[in-house]
């Protein structure tokens, strides 16, 4: 139900990016989705990588200077449809939880389904929610098989 996630602290300044996005592409790490949110100083990638290489690709970043953890997030499937998110944030906001962040997911689904990154105010009470409400939550090896 909880997929990993790479979280890195990032300086603001061009080129960091590409950099951070560089060393893990040459350390062969594939990026399945990402995020940067940012402050005027640095910025916070989130990265969802094959669960095969998280480990690898955290001792990549943390050996070449990055303040970098993992945490876990939901993937949840909504509809690719005009208010297919919007369902799925009434039903979180119906329960009275928040989305902390979400990014949406880089690979194309076979299943005409969006996938979406979650997290929320409340993870555990996220998740069976979705379950009591048939929320498609993509496990690890999903997220992986894709």
């Amino acid at each position: 139900m909880f997929i990993k996630q790479i979280s890195i602290f990032l300086e603001n300044k061009p080129g960091a990016l590409r950099e951070m996005t560089e060393l893990l592409g040459k350390g062969g790490i594939d990026l399945l989705a990402l995020s940067v949110a940012d402050t005027q100083n640095f910025g916070i990638i989130r990265i969802i990588v094959d669960s095969a290489h998280t480990d690898s690709g955290l001792l990549l970043l943390r050996d070449n200077g990055y303040t970098a953890k993992v945490n876990h997030v939901i993937c949840a499937e909504v509809a690719d449809r005009p208010l297919g998110l919007c369902e799925l944030l009434s039903l979180i906001e119906k329960a009275g939880l928040s989305v902390e962040y979400m990014y949406s997911f880089l690979r194309a689904s076979s299943s005409g389904e969006a996938h979406m990154i979650l997290r929320l105010s409340d993870g555990e009470k996220a998740a069976k929610l979705f379950q009591m409400h048939d929320v498609k939550m993509m496990s690890q090896e999903e997220v992986d098989a894709l």
